[in-house]
């Protein structure tokens, strides 16, 4: 029997056990990236964070009973209007755009479906396209339709809000503000102010399909219908855990929990909705126009993807977290002296009972870090770490990539270094002295170790 995980519910607003529908086949949904520009540090929270919840699911249940599906949204306005910019393809800025995404993320540790898929069973990891998923689309607009939930007006279908009684329950906000955002969207043809589009026609130049719900146009879905669609055909009509932003809860989440229940007849879309606090960037709020806006691209150029994803998990997924320097170069000391730990011990052994357990308390990583710097084992550190999506390589393979990447001259730092020993030999201080100058001007820092010995890193 897995040991008991408990989970706070956005939901319930409760800390609660997590009690999976199936415990050999928990299944997990996060929204994923738009694919219309370059991933930002922010969009890099809720990646890091839910594959470590994944991460700690499969350790629970074993490898093969979770699935977890990320989806990518490949059709909207922001997409459009990004390709007309470039003057490409729809398809080829998204396919380029996800592309980036995923090379972006693999460097910080993310499971993918190559590393955890295995031929012949059920895939534990999918990231559905929305574009591919027009056909569960149109089935669950036909069935809100037909069950009284949606309506036609002028080419669009509509979700006729006030048909579902408890509408704002995941969002907890009082009717008024709800109305009071939702007149963004103000049009004629809508019955309430609170109604949302499912299906809306497209423009000339705009990606179009047959339309549903007898519309003779072809159209384009909204936002909230992808979710629920690919779900479903992922998940099923009910399953464990939702994620995602908090950003995300109204009108997204809201509009996906009313849409999904009001077309298959369910109590809930999922039990459990989880929910990762904002990012801002040196105590600010992160934007274009204070010129804080930073990719994801730009930052791992200048760190290593175990760092970004160790700063990242220094704070609690549920609280607002600030991207500072300070903080990057406090998880690369800890990434340095954890290598230094572990050395080149082989992957292999079980995570500590230690590290696990604050996990299991709504992924409390500040107290599972704690207990990693209790560790002096290498083979307890690093399947502690592991579990976390760190220390993935050994250490004379990352300081060698580091090398590598860095174009540093191994010859040139040996004989550096060898002409500091004997100047430290010799008691000539100031050829000592020199001789550390030239290795930093390399970018190397040189460490002086209890046995005698002296061991070098590429500074980050």
């Amino acid at each position: 029997m897995a040991p008991m995980l408990r989970l706070y519910n956005t939901l319930t607003r409760e800390k609660a056990p997590f009690a999976p529908i199936d415990p050999t086949h928990v299944r997990m949904y996060a929204c994923g990236p738009t694919v219309y520009d370059a991933a930002h540090i922010g969009n890099a929270r809720p990646i890091i964070v839910f594959d470590l919840l994944f991460r700690l699911l499969r350790h629970l249940y074993g490898e093969a009973h979770v699935t977890y599906a990320r989806n990518v949204t490949d059709v909207d306005d922001k997409i459009n209007a990004r390709a007309a910019e470039r003057g490409i393809t729809i398809r080829d800025l998204t396919d380029g755009t996800l592309a980036a995404f995923h090379g972006d993320i693999r460097d910080l540790g993310v499971l993918m479906a190559e590393d955890v898929n295995v031929a012949g069973e059920r895939p534990r990891f999918v990231e559905p396209r929305a574009t591919d998923h027009i056909y569960e689309m149109h089935a669950i607009i036909d069935g809100l339709v037909t069950a009284g939930h949606a309506y036609v007006a002028e080419g669009h279908v509509l979700f006729d809000v006030p048909s579902t009684p408890d509408y704002g329950a995941l969002s907890k906000r009082p009717l008024d503000e709800m109305e009071a955002g939702a007149r963004v969207e103000v049009a004629p043809y809508k019955r309430s102010p609170l109604d949302f589009v499912l299906w809306k026609p497209s423009k000339p130049g705009e990606p179009s399909w047959p339309s549903p719900a007898g519309i003779a146009e072809p159209g384009r879905p909204g936002w909230h219908i992808e979710c629920s669609a690919m779900s479903w055909k992922h998940l099923g009509r009910t399953f464990d855990i939702h994620a995602g932003g908090i950003d995300l809860i109204f009108p997204h989440h809201e509009n996906e929990v009313a849409q999904s229940r009001c077309c298959f007849g369910t109590d809930v879309m999922a039990n459990v909705w989880l929910h990762n606090g904002f990012l801002q960037v040196e105590g600010q709020k992160m934007s274009k126009s204070l010129g804080n806006f930073i990719t994801l691209r730009e930052v791992l150029k200048d760190w290593p993807g175990e760092v970004v994803r160790l700063a990242m998990l220094k704070t609690h997924y549920r609280q607002p977290i600030d991207w500072t320097v300070r903080g990057l170069e406090e998880a690369a000391r800890m990434i340095d002296r954890w290598y230094d730990i572990v050395g080149d011990v082989a992957a292999g052994s079980e995570a500590p009972a230690a590290v696990v357990e604050p996990l299991l308390d709504d992924l409390n990583t500040a107290a599972t870090l704690a207990e990693l710097h209790r560790l002096e084992d290498p083979a307890s550190l690093k399947a502690g770490a592991g579990l976390l999506g760190l220390l993935g390589r050994t250490k004379s393979a990352r300081d060698d990539s580091a090398i590598a990447a860095a174009g540093v001259d191994v010859a040139a730092v040996e004989a550096a270094i060898e002409a500091r020993r004997a100047a430290r030999a010799a008691k000539d201080w100031p050829a000592s002295d020199r001789a550390r100058d030239a290795l930093a001007a390399m970018g190397v820092a040189v460490k002086d170790n209890k046995d005698g010995t002296t061991t070098w890193s590429v500074v980050p």
